[in-house]
């Protein structure tokens, strides 16, 4: 019988009981390394030298937060008002084609491994998210909350589904990479990244159809949810 040492993983019920009792994310997660460092007799400048390694190596997750100010004043200044009287004068557009057109964009984008050219908070709230809101009252007149809710859902579902199956397709994606060192460390030799991000095409391809057929049928559901709204009011 190995005789197990459990506390290395005190840094877990931490995380679980931090987030539990709402405290600050960053704190939590900063407590829960020290407590997890502390349990495997890790020195105070050792513990501090790898919590400097771990932040130059994911550093630049950090610009991502940079993005934010600059939305956020964005928005200030009608940034969403502005994507929706655009798309409000082409008569044609309509919220499903104009989630397709995105989808289409998103999930090529993410295979050339350009995932920054997306994303929630960068493009879908400030620009796809009004333009599809934009689409639909002007075809439809001024929308009730849920089904307001249900397009900025759409949104939200196009970018995230077009995302995670485009990605796999570059080959450089840390998945990827993640993927083939796994199968070389077990003993399955002849795969290589390429292999990996060839056969993830016809994944991509399929969700593209299948989420293609459900944008297909976006505009009935919303027609159908405003006769029914108007119906309640009546």
């Amino acid at each position: 019988m190995f005789d197990l040492n459990y506390w290395p993983l005190i840094g877990i019920p931490v995380v679980v009981l931090g987030f539990a009792l709402r405290f600050n994310p960053l704190i939590v997660v900063t407590v829960a390394g020290l407590a997890t460092g502390w349990a495997v007799n890790l020195d105070i400048l050792t513990l501090l030298q790898t919590f400097g390694e771990k932040f130059m190596n994911s550093r630049q997750l950090a610009s991502f937060i940079l993005i934010l100010p600059v939305i956020a004043l964005l928005e200030r200044y009608g940034l969403q008002q502005h994507a929706k009287n655009w798309i409000a004068q082409i008569q044609s557009a309509t919220s499903a084609r104009i989630l397709a057109l995105y989808f289409i964009v998103r999930e090529c984008s993410a295979a050339l491994g350009l995932l920054s050219l997306g994303g929630q908070a960068q493009t879908v709230r400030p620009l796809l998210a009004p333009m599809a809101l934009g689409a639909a009252t002007n075809k439809h007149g001024e929308l009730p909350k849920p089904i307001k809710d249900m397009i900025s859902a759409h949104a939200a579902a196009v970018d995230n589904i077009a995302m995670f199956f485009g990605e796999d397709i570059f080959i450089a994606f840390g998945a990827v990479l993640l993927m083939d060192a796994f199968l070389k460390e077990n003993g399955i030799a002849g795969i290589e990244p390429l292999h990996i991000g060839l056969w993830a095409i016809p994944t991509a391809i399929a969700a593209l159809i299948i989420h293609l057929f459900r944008l297909s049928r976006l505009e009935a559901k919303i027609a159908l949810a405003v006769a029914h709204y108007k119906q309640q009011e009546v």
